[in-house]
């Protein structure tokens, strides 16, 4: 279970070793979003990216021997590179399996961390990870489907009641469902009024399939601008906390991921990657049911992105 108890244990564990990031109000946004625009800005965090929160609670929660055993996680890049930091931070040996197609400055963020990274097909990430720790005896960090993992996500949502407590609705990139399960958890807990909006890639849309379908569906493998959200099935622990909490999952076509990206950083001056904008994408898709009246922020979920694209 995640519970608000647990997401503040999270907190007190977690944050003398992360960044307490910003929300930034960001006017020039307003005329071309419809709403009130600010951003939770997390790609401005330790490691550019949420994920660090989840991997550190997980890992500070865990026995001191399993941690000797050694750490292994399957990743798209961000969870790899906050699994990596905890471990150099608490003396552990980490393992990441990445798959051939992550970003060329998230494989080497992590190896620069002393981490050791396998490379496999985006569909074997968790075959192999979970052979890694039958092998080694390393312990897994899974990046999304855990508890502790949810909770320390969830840190990021008590933080935004805090610096905005008159939000409206947040705005939540959605992949396997770690950080919208974990920030849902909090927000509907304080205030239940206040509207939770995943987004999602369109050619991967794997929670509004399987909402449609009342289960969780394994979908085929895509390629997305938003490479940190190509978890091909949602969460089992996360799915169920998304289907009871979040008010709204949306689909997001790749050339506004694009566009979204573009915008925030010639009209935001915010440097994000596309799996991050996307919730600008959406909102300039015209796809987020929201008002021009309302507070509306925007979660900025990672920034491990290289200028060129």
């Amino acid at each position: 279970m995640i519970t608000l108890e647990k997401i503040h244990a999270a907190k007190r564990r977690i944050s003398s070793y992360i960044y307490e990031t910003p929300v930034i109000r960001l006017n020039g946004l307003d005329h071309l979003l419809g709403c009130h625009v600010y951003i939770k800005a997390e790609n401005m965090q330790k490691t550019n990216s949420f994920k660090i929160r989840g991997a550190l609670n997980k890992m500070l929660s865990m026995p001191l021997e399993q941690l000797q055993k050694g750490v292994v996680a399957a990743s798209s890049g961000n969870h790899g590179k906050g699994v990596a930091y905890a471990a150099k931070l608490l003396n552990s040996k980490a393992t990441i399996v990445l798959p051939d197609s992550a970003p060329t400055i998230k494989v080497e963020g992590i190896r620069a961390l002393g981490a050791e990274v396998v490379q496999c097909k985006l569909a074997e990430r968790h075959v192999v990870t979970e052979k890694l720790s039958r092998d080694h005896g390393y312990c897994i960090i899974h990046p999304y489907d855990d508890y502790d993992i949810m909770a320390g996500q969830g840190t990021a949502g008590l933080e935004i009641l805090a610096q905005l407590p008159d939000v409206n609705t947040i705005v939540i990139p959605i992949g396997g469902g770690g950080l919208i399960s974990g920030i849902a958890t909090a927000v509907k807990s304080i205030s239940p009024h206040i509207r939770i909006i995943g987004v999602e890639p369109a050619v991967i849309s794997r929670y509004g399939k399987s909402f449609e379908a009342g289960e969780r569906l394994l979908l085929k493998e895509q390629k997305s601008l938003a490479d940190a959200l190509l978890t091909l099935q949602p969460g089992e622990r996360n799915f169920p906390i998304v289907q009871q909490l979040v008010d709204e999952v949306v689909s997001v076509d790749e050339a506004l991921i694009h566009r979204g990206m573009k915008t925030l950083l010639s009209e935001g001056k915010i440097i994000a990657e596309p799996s991050s904008s996307i919730g600008i994408g959406a909102a300039l898709q015209g796809i987020l049911p929201i008002s021009k009246n309302e507070k509306v922020c925007f979660l900025i979920s990672g920034g491990n992105v290289e200028l060129q694209q």
